[in-house]
């Protein structure tokens, strides 16, 4: 009998929006954390891979410029271990230190890479990243006994206006339950503190829906309750892009860099697994992005939910009918 192939690529989905307002194809910026390769070893995996040429910025951290998919940097994750990073008025080292400090820790502290900005219809290109990271022994959350490795996304809002921000905050708080269910996030994780869902009084707020409100009201509304970082979905970026005096009154010295984009912070990145993609990861966000640009859709999930009395788990169920294509 003959044997059937069968296909185990994963179709990357695209959301509603492919342009932002400029009519330019919308960007994603990609960051994934792995251990057992340093960050030289890769950069140059990934440069063989790509093309491109590599610029050494310390012994822990480089960058990868015109590569065929764009600039990558990778770097070990700690500004200590980079003196160009360490801003004035905090711990600094000199760069010796640094540098041999880090080839230390290098066995400890996880490396981190970041693509820039790639257009939203190439993204199933990083794909080939991975490719190069399992190729150099990298390793990811499946081989590590007591840290899970991150897997972020940073998709450019769509229009640069407190309705699209409401709203895809809206789509993400009613679909988490759903999302943290399907990326069953390693315990490692719930141990260390890492990424809270949003308060449930805040979702409850939120999702109200006559909530509407100006960009000011909503960084306001956003800064009260969530002064951190520590979410799934990171806003932080995004409102310091809109107004970095009202961020920087509240959260004068979080690290935050400002750009447009929404932080999508997922916890478990298998990098070392032959079978992994970022595609199911990303598919799930898209259906974020789906049920956010359909209103009516929005506002009646919002209104069950505000009546619903069960639980997160149970609230998973409900949306998932929904939430998948």
């Amino acid at each position: 009998m003959a044997q059937v192939a069968l296909s185990t690529s994963i179709e990357f989905a695209l959301p509603p929006s492919i342009t932002n307002a400029e009519g330019r194809t919308r960007t994603v910026g990609v960051e994934v954390e792995f251990t057992g390769s340093s960050a030289e070893t890769t950069i140059y995996a990934l440069k063989g891979n790509l093309g491109g040429h590599v610029i050494e910025m310390d012994p822990h951290a480089f960058r990868l410029e015109e590569s065929a998919i764009g600039d990558i940097t990778v770097e070990l994750d700690s500004r200590l271990l980079h003196p160009s990073k360490q801003g004035s008025g905090g711990l600094t080292v000199i760069p010796k230190i640094a540098a041999w400090f880090g080839f230390a820790a290098s066995y400890l502290i996880p490396c981190e890479l970041v693509t820039a900005p790639i257009p939203i219809d190439r993204l199933h290109e990083v794909d080939r990243v991975l490719s190069s990271l399992r190729a150099v022994g990298a390793k990811g959350t499946q081989d590590a006994a007591l840290y899970a490795f991150g897997l972020h996304f940073n998709p450019e809002i769509p229009r640069q206006d407190a309705d699209t921000a409401v709203a895809f905050l809206k789509s993400f708080v009613l679909l988490n339950p759903w999302l943290r269910r399907e990326v069953a996030p390693d315990i490692t994780r719930d141990l260390l503190g890492f990424a809270d869902p949003f308060p449930s009084e805040y979702v409850r707020k939120l999702i109200s829906p006559g909530y509407w409100p100006a960009i000011g009201d909503f960084i306001d509304d956003y800064l009260a309750v969530n002064p951190t970082r520590n979410r799934d979905l990171d806003l932080l970026p995004l409102l310091l892009h809109f107004d970095e005096a009202r961020v920087r009154a509240v959260l004068p010295h979080e690290k935050i860099n400002a750009r447009p984009t929404f932080h999508y912070r997922l916890p478990d990145a298998r990098v070392s697994d032959p079978g992994w993609s970022i595609a199911p990861d990303w598919n799930r966000w898209v259906a974020v992005e789906r049920l956010a640009s359909n209103r009516d859709q929005l506002e009646a999930l919002s209104v069950a939910y505000l009546a619903y009395e069960g639980q997160d788990k149970s609230w998973a169920d409900v949306v998932e009918h929904i939430a998948r294509p």
